[in-house]
C-alpha cells in the first residue's frame, strides 16, 4: 500500500512543511507506506500528471493553497482518468472552508481533511494500511468514524487542535532539501484577530517546548542550513519565547545560517531591541506587516497598531546595521482609497526598510473580510488568489495603477541595485509615491511594461527617465548610476553612461603595482599579481562625491538628508568585491 503526499510549491527553492509534518507524525510503523513528491507551479499540469501516474499510488493527498489550487483543479479532473483506482484526498487552507461544495464540484475526490492534518492523516493512513497488514491495528471501522473529514456523504465530527508539543521534528535527511529554504515553526496560532488573515481563526497560541526548540535549532546550525524561515505568525507574541530563541542562535551562531522571523514591531520592548543589536550581521532578518497607516482602516480590520511605535522600532533596528528589514503594505483594505494608500506608502517608505512589499488584498475563505466582502463592496477574482479588483473606496483603474507602481518598487527599490540613485532622485519629487507613480507612467508611455528591459538595461531606462524630468542634473545621475552599478558587481561590460577612463589608465595601473609591492587597501589579494587583482576589483573616476554616501551612513538618523552634490576635482574610487556588506551585498569602497 502506498499513500503519496504531493505538493505544488510556488518556487523550486520552497518546500512544503505540511508534507514533512504529516510524514513525521505518522510514525515509524506507518512510514514505509508514505512517499512524498514536490513540484512547482511552473511545471505543466501534464508533467505532474505523468509523474503521478508513473508512481501509481493507492491513495494521493494534495496540499492545497491559493497559489497552486488552479493547477490542482486541473489535476483532479484528469487524475481519475489515468489512475481510476487511486483515492484522491485534499487538505490545506484552500479547501478547509468550502469543503462540502468542493466535494460536489469534484465527484472523484474521496475526501477532504479539515484544519490541522497530522492526527487526521495518521488515522486515514492507519485505516488504509490495516486493510492488508494484520500487524497494524486501526480503531476505526470506516472513514465516517474518523474526525476532521468531509466525505461524499457529509462531514465527520470536528477534530480539536493538535498537541503542538507532541509533534515530532519534521526534518531528518536534509539532502532531499539541498538548495531549498527550510521552514520551521516554534508556535501555532496568533493572538491578533486581523480580519484578512486566516490565522485569526485559530483562537489559541501554542508554544513549542523550548528544550525541543533548541535541539531542533541546533540541528539546523550543525548542518549549516543557509536559511531557516520561521513560519510563526507573530514570532514575538510571547516575549520570553522570542528572546530565548534569539539568545540561543546568537550564542550558537555558525556564521552561515540565517533565520527569518515575522514579528509585530509595535510590541517590541527595549530589551528586545538591545538583544537584536548584538546579533551577527546577517544572522537574522525581520518581516514586519504594517499593511496600512490609516487609523480608521486599522480599526476596521481589527488591527490595533501604533504606527509611530513601529517607525521608531524599525529605525532602531536599522541603526544597528546588522538585520535585514522587510515591511509589508496591503492595497484594497476597507476604508482606504487611493489618496490614503499614497499616504500609507509614503509613511512606510520613510522608514527606509531594505525591502518594501506592496501587496494586494487576498479575500481568503474563512476570514472576516471574506464574510463581509459584500458589505465593503469588495469585488475580487473568482479564481485563486482571490485578489481584490476594486472596493467602495478604490477603483479598478486605481488598482491597476498601483500594480504598475508595485512593479517599479520591485525593480528599482527592492532589487537594491539603485539605492543611491533613488535616494537623490526622490528629492526631485513631492513624495516617494509620486516618484514611483511618474516612473510607472514613463514605463507605460515607452512600452516597457510589454517589453520589459533586462536588468542591466534598467539603469539606462532610469537615466532616460531622469533626462525627461531633470535634464540639467543628467551628469550627476550618470555618476550615481555608475556607483550603484559597480557596487553590486564587477561587470565585464562597461555601461555607456560611465565616465571615460582612458586618461586614467596609467594612474590606475600604477596603483595596482604599488598594491602588489606593498598592499594597503587590497590586503586580501596579497597572493595575486597586479593584473589579476585589477580584474578582481574595479576602479572608477567620479567628478561628484557620490561615494561618500554609498552606505547610507547615518541615513537612519532623524532628519538626515543626502548631502548636496557639487562638481569637484576628479577622484579615483576603488571597489573591493572581497569585502561585501553582509546585508546588501555591496562592495567596500575607498577613495584613493
Amino acid at each position: 500500500m502506498q499513500f503519496l503526499l504531493a505538493a505544488i510549491n510556488a518556487k523550486y527553492i520552497h518546500t512544503n512543511p505540511a508534507l514533512y509534518s504529516l510524514r513525521a507524525y505518522a510514525g515509524e510503523e506507518l512510514r514505509p507506506f508514505i512517499t512524498l513528491a514536490e513540484y512547482t507551479i511552473n511545471n505543466r499540469m501534464e508533467e505532474i500528471l505523468g509523474d503521478l501516474y508513473k508512481r501509481h499510488p493507492d491513495a494521493l493527498g494534495l496540499s492545497c493553497y491559493i497559489w497552486n489550487f488552479d493547477l490542482i483543479r486541473e489535476l483532479i479532473m484528469e487524475l481519475p482518468k489515468v489512475l481510476p483506482d487511486t483515492d484522491i484526498w485534499l487538505g490545506g487552507p484552500e479547501v478547509s472552508f468550502e469543503a462540502e461544495s468542493l466535494m460536489k464540484q469534484f465527484p472523484k475526490v474521496k475526501g477532504i481533511m479539515i484544519g490541522e492534518g497530522e492526527e487526521t492523516f495518521k488515522d486515514i493512513l492507519t485505516f488504509y494500511a490495516a486493510k492488508n497488514n494484520p500487524d497494524i491495528i486501526c480503531k476505526y471501522h470506516s472513514l465516517r468514524e474518523i474526525p476532521g473529514l468531509v466525505l461524499r456523504d457529509g462531514a465527520t465530527p470536528e477534530r480539536g487542535l493538535t498537541d503542538f508539543d507532541g509533534l515530532p521534528f519534521i526534518y531528518e535527511n536534509l539532502e532531499e532539501l539541498e538548495n531549498k529554504i527550510i521552514y520551521y515553526e516554534t508556535s501555532r496560532g496568533c493572538p491578533f484577530r486581523c480580519s484578512y488573515c486566516l490565522s485569526s481563526i485559530d483562537k489559541q497560541v501554542r508554544l513549542r517546548d523550548m528544550n525541543k526548540v533548541k535541539r531542533e535549532l541546533q540541528f539546523f546550525l550543525d548542518h549549516k542550513v543557509p536559511q531557516v524561515k520561521l513560519i510563526d505568525r507573530t514570532f514575538n507574541c510571547n516575549k520570553d519565547h522570542a528572546m530565548d530563541i534569539w539568545k540561543y542562535i546568537r550564542e550558537n551562531d555558525n556564521n552561515v545560517t540565517n533565520f527569518h522571523f515575522e514579528i509585530a514591531a509595535d510590541i517590541m520592548q527595549e530589551d528586545e531591541l538591545e538583544l537584536l543589536k548584538t546579533l551577527r550581521p546577517g544572522l537574522a532578518q525581520l518581516e514586519i506587516g504594517v499593511q496600512t497607516t490609516n487609523r480608521d482602516t486599522l480599526r476596521e480590520i481589527n488591527r490595533p497598531t501604533d504606527i509611530s511605535r513601529i517607525a521608531r522600532v524599525v529605525r532602531e533596528i536599522l541603526k544597528g546595521r546588522n538585520i535585514h528589514v522587510h515591511l509589508d503594505l496591503i492595497a484594497g483594505l476597507p476604508l482606504e482609497n487611493y489618496e490614503s494608500f499614497q499616504k500609507s506608502f509614503n509613511e512606510v517608505y520613510a522608514m527606509r526598510p531594505h525591502q518594501l512589499q506592496l501587496g494586494f488584498l487576498k479575500v481568503l475563505k474563512g476570514t472576516v473580510i471574506w464574510e463581509k466582502a459584500d458589505l465593503y463592496g469588495i469585488v475580487y477574482g473568482d479564481k485563486p488568489p482571490y485578489e481584490v479588483l476594486y472596493t467602495k473606496w478604490i477603483s479598478y483603474d486605481e488598482i491597476l495603477k498601483l500594480k504598475r507602481i508595485e512593479e517599479m518598487v520591485e525593480l528599482y527599490y527592492n532589487s537594491g541595485q539603485f539605492k543611491n540613485t533613488l535616494l537623490f532622485l526622490m528629492k526631485e519629487f513631492d513624495t516617494p509615491f509620486s516618484m514611483y507613480e511618474e516612473l510607472a507612467d514613463f514605463y507605460e508611455q515607452k512600452g516597457y511594461f510589454v517589453n520589459s528591459p533586462a536588468r542591466s538595461h534598467r539603469y539606462h531606462v532610469l537615466l532616460e527617465f531622469v533626462e525627461s524630468k531633470i535634464p540639467e542634473k543628467k551628469e550627476l545621475f550618470k555618476e550615481l548610476l555608475t556607483l550603484d552599478f559597480y557596487l553590486r558587481e564587477n561587470a565585464k561590460s562597461r555601461p555607456s553612461f560611465a565616465a571615460d577612463l582612458s586618461q586614467w589608465r596609467d594612474e590606475i595601473w600604477k596603483f595596482y603595482q604599488q598594491e602588489e609591492e606593498k598592499p594597503h587597501y587590497l590586503t586580501a589579494y596579497a597572493d595575486y599579481h597586479a593584473r589579476a587583482t585589477m580584474k578582481m576589483t574595479h576602479m572608477e573616476v567620479f567628478y561628484y562625491p557620490v561615494w561618500q554616501y554609498f552606505s547610507w551612513e547615518g541615513a537612519y538618523e532623524d532628519g538626515k538628508e543626502p548631502m548636496k552634490m557639487e562638481r569637484m576635482e576628479p577622484s579615483l574610487v576603488l571597489f573591493d568585491y572581497e569585502k561585501r556588506d553582509v546585508l546588501t551585498g555591496e562592495a567596500a569602497v575607498y577613495r584613493i
